[in-house]
């Protein structure tokens, strides 16, 4: 981890980790950030069908492990199928929104058949991505991801895919507003955000930019300086996991100005989790306007723990085909951590706080081809060569291509979005 704040740290530096300051694509005659022999351009492409196709009207189902007997179709078991005709479903030099350290083949992937695999469920189809439809829903409404690098993933997912559905006038620029990115289409009065927020709960770590801070130090029973900054939200989309993962971390009782505050080190991580995911859960019973905000919640995305600067292994690298043994489970796919979301979630329901959990854990975990492994930017003085020569540091088995994996994620929000 260690090495993983020292990269950070010089990306800071840096300046922001964007393919845009404000997500405008730079023009040709801008310097190139280090790493990147290829820039990414916008192009305008036609705007999508504005009816909500009769596809979107599927029912969903549960976690089958919870609800065996409801009807319609468990959208997350299935398996993944090549499809080079249908996908991908944007091209990363067309997406504006694109950001350097998810851009694969711009930063040299050759082998791009990860953008061409299909997640298909079992009994059913995924209802095809209708970005008119989606911003038809969300119109004068705002959606807010929640959470750390992961969410923000899957967040710039969510823009590519609905950008060629805007109109060509768009002006496709992204906000940043202390901890908040915002997309906001004026066309249809809708927001896409993005809050960090990688632990939930306060810490200090909280910077959108500068984060990768030692010792980790997090306030475990408040919340409020977050929340108060989504609460206005009408979707919710939260994730925190892998934040969570340090063997020692400090908990903090009372404030970082307190002379008074109580500081102690503690290694269970399961324990500390659970009561940050006890504050997450109060302050949704209390504040969250139950009739208005559509509550959800993402799956860990498993990843190899490992040495490399991102905490993973290497073991991602040069891979180009997914795993197709439907009884596999990634072994970082940590099941009790997992428990302790479905198990608050069930408590809050209780409480009268519906949040739907999609468990995106084993399906994404059968993409290992999917990651960047060294395809993505480093800032800094790195150079291409030496990224090269040490893939055992440097290889990135964490976040995802875009192209690729969280489009799926998305396209299963989307449904849920849809029926809802």
């Amino acid at each position: 981890m260690a090495a993983f704040d020292e990269m950070e740290n010089r990306r800071s530096k840096n300046g922001s980790q964007n393919m845009e300051e404000y997500g405008e694509v730079p023009s040709p005659g801008q310097p190139r950030p280090p790493g990147l022999s290829r820039r990414c351009y916008s192009s305008n492409t036609q705007p999508g069908n504005d009816a909500v196709q009769l596809e979107n009207q599927v029912l969903l189902k549960e976690d089958s492990s919870k609800n065996d007997s409801a009807p319609g179709c468990n959208l997350f078991s299935g398996r993944w199928v090549y499809d080079n005709v249908s996908y991908p479903l944007y091209k990363e030099r067309q997406c504006s929104f694109m950001e350097y350290d998810f851009a694969c083949e711009i930063s040299g992937r050759q082998d791009l058949k990860y953008q061409n695999w299909r997640w298909q469920p079992h009994l059913c189809d995924l209802p095809r991505f209708n970005g008119t439809a989606l911003l038809e829903k969300i119109r004068g409404k705002k959606l807010v991801f929640v959470g750390d690098s992961l969410n923000r993933n899957q967040w710039r997912s969510m823009l590519c895919l609905i950008e060629s559905y805007l109109p060509p006038s768009s002006k496709k620029s992204v906000k940043l507003t202390g901890n908040l990115y915002s997309f906001h289409s004026t066309e249809y009065n809708a927001t896409i955000g993005f809050y960090w927020a990688p632990m939930l709960v306060e810490s200090n770590c909280d910077d959108a930019v500068t984060h990768r801070v030692r010792p980790r130090t997090v306030r475990i029973k408040s919340i409020e300086t977050h929340g108060r900054h989504w609460i206005d939200a009408d979707i919710l989309v939260f994730d925190s996991f892998t934040w969570w993962m340090d063997p020692i971390m400090t908990i903090l009782w009372g404030s970082f100005e307190s002379p008074d505050a109580i500081y102690k080190k503690v290694e269970m991580k399961l324990r500390r989790y659970e009561i940050a995911l006890s504050t997450w859960s109060d302050w949704l019973e209390i504040h969250i306007n139950r009739t208005k905000t559509k509550l959800f919640f993402m799956s860990l995305s498993p990843y190899p723990l490992g040495n490399t600067v991102w905490s993973t292994d290497h073991s991602c690298h040069n891979k180009s085909e997914p795993i197709l043994d439907e009884r596999y489970w990634a072994s970082a796919a940590n099941r009790s951590m997992m428990q302790i979301v479905e198990s608050t979630i069930e408590k809050l329901e209780e409480r009268g706080v519906k949040v739907e959990y999609l468990n995106i854990t084993q399906l994404s975990g059968y993409r290992e081809d999917a990651h960047p492994s060294i395809f993505r930017t480093f800032w800094g003085t790195l150079t291409n060569e030496e990224v090269k020569n040490n893939v055992e540091r440097y290889a990135d088995c964490m976040h995802w291509c875009l192209p690729g994996v969280p489009d799926v994620w998305n396209q299963i929000l989307y449904a849920y979005i849809m029926k809802s």
